[in-house]
């Protein structure tokens, strides 16, 4: 009986995230899927029906969850203007001409659409990639899992990164807190990248066309189209810095909202672009997808804390038992299933940080978010559900199974790295 009681905790949240789980599988919307798994999980730990309705009004109105929502539909406004317009492409083909290597070719198109953190952005660099290994005559797996892998190489430290930035907000720390520590993690994508897909012995001895190599190289039209970009990523790493160390009392959020919405304008008077465009930027349907999804992990945030279900789980389960389950087991299975990485972020870590400061382990919130996010990531990465996966074997005419199956082992050597990284990290 004592040990049923001690499961009985777990075994209440498990099923919310079953729930979740199966909600995502049968494509009823993400942000319905949270909601139903946080309604249960309240329902099943003694709130009632107008507690929920209280605690979600609550947590719509929170500071936190507005800045947040502002700097996401900011970026989704900004990366569907970039696509809009057509000045994505315009940049890329700005770009072509410095691009003499041809693995070089092959991968900076993927990394490049990478840094606009656009729902199924693989797609887009599909044509380039395709143009480039035809020309080279490369298999259809090899251009689609190169298409994939270097599409993602930045989502674990881009700080434009949905995912990264609903971190962040969920422990309240800055984002260079975080980045700071899971850097690596992008050089390890780019080097198990290479060694499984770019190096010699797969791909052989490839080379450039003649015509390639004398395309004339044009600077200023480079810098003119990447403007937005730049104001963007340099403007709210520059504009957070000096906040935080000029005006610490400033929410360092106001930071990234000014250099997003700069970027926005830059894009407008680039294209000529007016009233009728922003509208159209607005009417998305991605956009309010999002947003409502912003919206869902909140409420499922603060319902899990009104609940008191951390403290539930830590009184009668040890310490160790828990944590694993919230830092690796559910952020690896539910970005497998989900295919998101805002998925295994709004799901598992408010469990997980609510773990940790009942624990008295506040001092390890950062590692222990690493290897969350390592695990979180692998899970998507391998995902075969994940929209840029599908898009990307569909647009090749590539083997599904196939290239699934030649993603495997450098997923798990990042696994492997993201567990290195933690242990690091953890002793430092």
């Amino acid at each position: 009986m004592n040990i049923y009681f001690a499961a009985l905790p777990f075994l209440k949240v498990f099923a919310a995230f079953a729930l979740m789980l199966a909600g995502m599988r049968f494509k009823i919307g993400l942000a319905v899927s949270i909601l139903l798994g946080g309604t249960f999980m309240g329902l099943a730990f003694g709130m009632g029906i107008l507690d929920l309705t209280t605690v979600g009004g609550l947590a719509l109105i929170q500071e936190k969850f507005l800045f947040l929502a502002a700097i996401v539909g900011l970026i989704m406004m900004l990366s569907d203007g970039l696509e809009r317009s057509g000045q994505s492409k315009r940049l890329m083909d700005s770009l072509s001409s410095y691009l003499i290597n041809p693995r070089l070719r092959l991968i900076f198109f993927p990394a490049l659409i990478g840094l606009l953190p656009m729902p199924g952005g693989a797609i887009f660099s599909a044509p380039m990639v395709k143009t480039v290994g035809d020309e080279l005559q490369l298999k259809k797996e090899d251009q689609a899992v190169i298409n994939y892998w270097f599409r993602h190489v930045w989502e674990l430290a881009w700080p434009l990164y949905p995912g990264i930035i609903l971190t962040v907000a969920l422990a309240e720390i800055p984002i260079g807190a975080l980045i700071s520590r899971t850097w690596p993690g992008v050089v390890a994508m780019y080097i198990f990248g290479w060694f499984f897909f770019l190096r010699r012995g797969v791909l052989g001895d490839i080379t450039v066309s003649r015509e390639i190599r004398s395309t004339v190289k044009k600077p200023k039209t480079v810098l003119w189209e990447g403007l937005p970009l730049l104001f963007a990523i340099l403007g709210a790493l520059g504009l957070e810095t000096l906040i935080d160390r000029v005006a610490p009392g400033i929410p360092f959020e106001w930071g990234v909202i000014v250099a997003l919405v700069v970027a926005i304008i830059t894009i407008m008077m680039q294209n000529r672009l007016g009233a009728v465009f922003l509208g159209q930027v607005l009417s998305k349907k991605s956009l309010w997808v999002m947003l409502g999804v912003v919206a869902a992990i909140f409420i499922f945030k603060d319902i899990m804390q009104a609940a008191g279900i951390v403290e539930e789980m830590a009184n009668v389960a040890g310490g160790l038992v828990a944590l694993f389950a919230a830092a690796v087991f559910l952020p690896l299975l539910v970005g497998l299933v989900a295919g998101i990485n805002v998925a295994f972020v709004g799901a598992t870590f408010p469990l997980l940080l609510g773990l940790l400061h009942n624990l008295g382990m506040d001092s390890q919130t950062i590692p222990y978010l690493v290897i969350a996010t390592f695990a979180g990531f692998t899970g998507v990465m391998i995902s075969p559900i994940h929209i840029c996966f599908v898009l990307t074997c569909n647009y090749f005419g590539a083997n599904l199974v196939q290239t699934w199956r030649r993603l495997v082992p450098p997923c798990l050597c990042l696994a492997g790295f993201g567990c290195i990284l933690f242990l690091i990290i953890r002793d430092l």
